[in-house]
């Protein structure tokens, strides 16, 4: 069993952001707060990115790290975030869409000041380059990049790594649409042909909203255990005969392995 195309999420399945996104949140907490010290406190990073997989929208991010400022109890960030971001959101008044273009203006502002920096807080998880690299030297699989990052910066960390990827490979927020409707797109470009593929991501919402698609049914469907998600997100996975839980050390296998 090999799929024709596989389509990858970036970050959370081949990439770990969380040093950027905890830089990134950390440099907005200080533009809406006005800490006494612009250094962050030494426990808050590992807290964060424990924590990173609560997060749904970018706007959270801030909130996230002004919750653990206030001492929220990660257990109970964990079991209901989104109870926990409202009440912030209301107490302290804060408009998300607001909240999320401050942190769009930071995280601009710093790629357009220092790019290299930015770029060097992105590092692959262990074996995926050389997974990605057999895929393509295999020639039997086309690989698509399908992710909510833009596709320019997705390009370069590849290109950084020796990886030379067609434009139209990877499918990036710039194209803005939901990424069940990018992976429809990519089967219809395969006219009337029977075509397997195969989708990695670590979102959990991000696979059920594909597999709520009567014309996707037979896209084959994991989860990234490595990635962005809960131990509840992979229980569920357990019990769900149409989601696949994938770990590190299988992705990294042949396709063969693979469940």
């Amino acid at each position: 069993m090999i799929p024709k195309i596989l389509a990858l999420d970036f970050d959370g399945v081949l990439c770990d952001g969380l040093l950027e996104y905890f830089q990134t949140s950390w440099r907005t907490y200080c533009q809406i707060w006005n800490p006494d010290s612009q250094e962050p406190p030494e426990d808050l990073a590992p807290q964060f990115y424990r924590l990173r997989p609560v997060i749904e929208i970018g706007w959270e991010m801030p909130v996230l790290v002004r919750a653990l400022i206030l001492g929220v109890l990660e257990a109970k960030m964990v079991q209901n975030w989104s109870a926990v971001a409202k009440e912030i959101v209301e107490s302290e008044q804060l408009d998300p869409a607001d909240t999320g273009k401050k942190l769009d203006t930071v995280r601009d502002e710093w790629i357009n000041s220092d790019l290299d920096n930015w770029l060097s807080l992105h590092r692959f998880y262990p074996g995926v380059i050389e997974r990605v690299r057999r895929t393509l030297s295999e020639n039997a699989t086309e690989l698509f990049i399908v992710t909510t990052k833009e596709g320019r910066f997705v390009k370069q960390l590849l290109q950084q790594q020796g990886i030379q990827l067609p434009e139209e490979r990877i499918i990036g927020k710039e194209c803005k649409r939901p990424k069940h409707q990018t992976l429809r797109q990519i089967k219809e470009n395969y006219s009337k042909e029977t075509v397997s593929l195969w989708f990695v991501e670590d979102r959990l919402k991000t696979l059920q909203s594909v597999q709520q698609q009567p014309d996707l049914q037979d896209v084959k469907l994991y989860l990234a255990d490595w990635g962005y998600n809960t131990v509840a997100h992979q229980e569920f996975v357990r019990n769900d005969a149409t989601i696949q839980l994938l770990t590190l050390s299988t992705f990294s296998q042949d396709f063969s392995i693979w469940p």
